[in-house]
């Protein structure tokens, strides 16, 4: 499926970041990681006046057994059903696959991150370019990793390796990239805290800020306490405007279903019409929680001029 015509409120990361760091708040990037769970994201975003992020990485794709063209399909159709009206970005994070990336632009994404982290800074920077030029040739924004960001599940980085970002390689590779946001390694991680406490390194943040103007995300927000959270945004002169939760949204699904262990994508589709508004019910509870304590980008839908 190819998206030529996209509604006004499917807007570009760039665009929704730029608003969001102006106003002081972050912008929350949920992944449903299961097209059934796009709906309650949105309806939570919408409950809320809240701009938010759908997001899905290459290896959740994978895992999950999803293509970018079915999960941008499922997107679009929720939009027009449930007549969502607040500002929206369809984004692919964590992708190191270049044909992967091209797929999603093709099925809509406005959004894409190339994640070349496990390489060194020159090599980084020279596929992060490869797909800024390309992305940019259609009208879609890129972010990109610098530093190594840990992860406790393996669900969307096959590493549990974590180095931080350094600030002067910071202002080289947004330099050098064009890049239009940053994931940045400053102590959290994606999956569940179980062993290590969430930490983030502030004085890290201040100086990649007061380095280069770019856009700035923390991935790994799922168990970090709110105001942690609060204070990475809070920073003088602009802290994150872009907070990556995944498997917060996905234990609210479980736990409300009774289930320990993830499903693949059509296993969803194929709980029974009940398990199936449990699960919703609880995914937007927890995203208005987020929105409304994690982010505090409620009522900041009207701040786009669409």
């Amino acid at each position: 499926m190819t998206i030529n015509t996209k509604p006004q409120n499917v807007i570009t990361l760039k665009e929704m970041l730029k608003t969001a760091e102006e106003g002081s708040y972050a912008v929350g990037s949920f992944s449903p990681r299961y097209t059934k769970m796009i709906r309650p994201i949105l309806s939570a975003g919408q409950k809320s006046a809240s701009p938010l992020i759908i997001q899905i990485s290459e290896r959740e794709l994978i895992r999950y057994g999803l293509t970018p063209a079915e999960f941008a399909e499922e997107f679009y159709n929720v939009l027009s059903k449930e007549e969502i009206t607040v500002p929206v970005v369809l984004h692919l994070d964590h992708t190191k696959d270049f044909s992967v990336i091209k797929d999603a632009i093709s099925a809509g994404f406005t959004s894409v991150m190339i994640d070349a982290s496990e390489h060194n800074l020159a090599t980084n920077m020279k596929i992060s370019k490869e797909v800024v030029e390309f992305a940019h040739s259609k009208g879609v924004s890129v972010e990109a990793e610098l530093g190594k960001i840990g992860t406790t599940d393996f669900v969307e980085t096959d590493s549990d390796e974590e180095l931080y970002t350094d600030p002067e390689e910071a202002l080289q590779f947004v330099r050098e990239t064009n890049i239009d946001a940053l994931a940045v390694s400053v102590g959290t991680a994606h999956g569940v805290y179980v062993v290590k406490e969430p930490k983030i390194d502030y004085d890290r943040l201040k100086a990649i800020r007061a380095l280069t103007s770019v856009h700035l995300v923390l991935h790994g927000g799922s168990d970090v306490p709110a105001e942690m959270i609060q204070k990475a945004i809070n920073l003088e002169n602009g802290g994150i405007s872009k907070v990556n939760i995944a498997t917060d949204l996905e234990n609210s699904l479980l736990h409300a279903i009774g289930r320990d262990e993830r499903m693949t994508n059509e296993e969803c589709n194929n709980l029974s019409i009940n398990q199936l508004e449990l699960g919703r019910k609880a995914v937007e509870k927890t995203v208005m929680e987020k929105i409304q304590v994690f982010l505090k980008s409620n009522n900041h839908a009207d701040d786009f001029n669409l």
